[in-house]
């Protein structure tokens, strides 16, 4: 699958991300990529580091045809459709990628331009083309359409295709739970270096443990309770330190945080 005409508006770290996976992906060549941005170092890193072409404004950059991917702050994004809507026809196709702005919120900014939407909610492990993102269609939009968007996404981790009614739950979970890991991590190796351990022992024993554990928990079909049983055993070292856990309401914890952030997600999502 190829594409022939992409416009980024905005060049930050995660356009950058998607441009690096389309172009590994050879979904696309650099020759057919633009990136608008305001800032002429982020254009220069961007056209040095990828071959792509750059532009400080949107309507230089704008053809027939082009699919465009909104990547700029979710407060300005409807400035921004409104700049452009005299120029948008239904030759095109906008993949937004700004959190908490909704489908109705853009189709309403473009109304009558004959253009469709599609919002996207990616992660920041896209930076590694490790991202986990989901996908939402708006009106009008063909499955032609849609599968090359979820193909720019799989160019950078996993993508699902769901209702926009998830994507606040989306935002929650998947979005947010970079952040959960990263404290998961920081907590153990505070732990480790609490028993004694060197905190650079602690860092590496942490960050291993962690990676071979998930790529364990996907590797096969066992549930990750049948997983957590596995390491039990009876009477020993783990156990105790589950009970701990469990006694702290650790899952309780989780769930109450995934819960707060797809609630203030819905907040936002109203705010518009």
């Amino acid at each position: 699958m190829k594409i022939d005409n992409l416009l980024f508006l905005g060049g930050g770290r995660m356009a950058e991300a998607l441009i690096n996976g389309i172009l590994t992906s050879r979904l696309a060549e650099g020759g057919q990529i633009c990136a608008v941005d305001p800032d002429p170092q982020r254009r220069e890193v961007l056209s040095s580091q990828y071959g792509i072409s750059t532009e400080e404004n949107a309507q230089n950059a704008l053809s027939e045809g082009t699919l465009i991917v909104i990547a700029v702050k979710p407060q300005i994004v409807g400035a921004v459709l409104a700049d452009l809507k005299e120029k948008l026809n239904d030759s095109h196709l906008l993949v937004s990628i700004a959190a908490g702005v909704t489908l109705s919120f853009m189709e309403g900014k473009l109304e009558g331009s004959g253009a469709r939407v599609i919002r996207v909610m990616p992660n920041t492990p896209a930076l590694i083309q490790e991202g986990a993102s989901a996908l939402s269609p708006g009106k009008n939009v063909s499955k032609e359409e849609l599968n090359v968007a979820f193909h720019i996404f799989e160019a950078v981790g996993k993508a699902v295709v769901m209702d926009e009614g998830y994507l606040d739950a989306v935002t929650g979970l998947s979005g947010s739970g970079p952040a959960y890991v990263f404290s998961f991590l920081e907590a153990l190796i505070d732990a480790g270096v609490k028993v004694g351990l060197a905190r650079p022992d602690a860092e590496t024993l942490v960050m291993q443990t962690v990676l071979g554990s998930v790529k364990l928990a996907m590797a096969g079909s066992d549930h990750p309770a049948q997983l957590r049983a596995m390491v039990t055993s009876p009477g020993g070292t783990t156990i105790a330190g589950l009970h701990e856990m469990e006694r702290a309401g650790f899952q309780g914890i989780i769930m109450d945080a995934v819960e707060a952030a797809t609630n203030r997600s819905k907040e936002l999502g109203t705010s518009e």
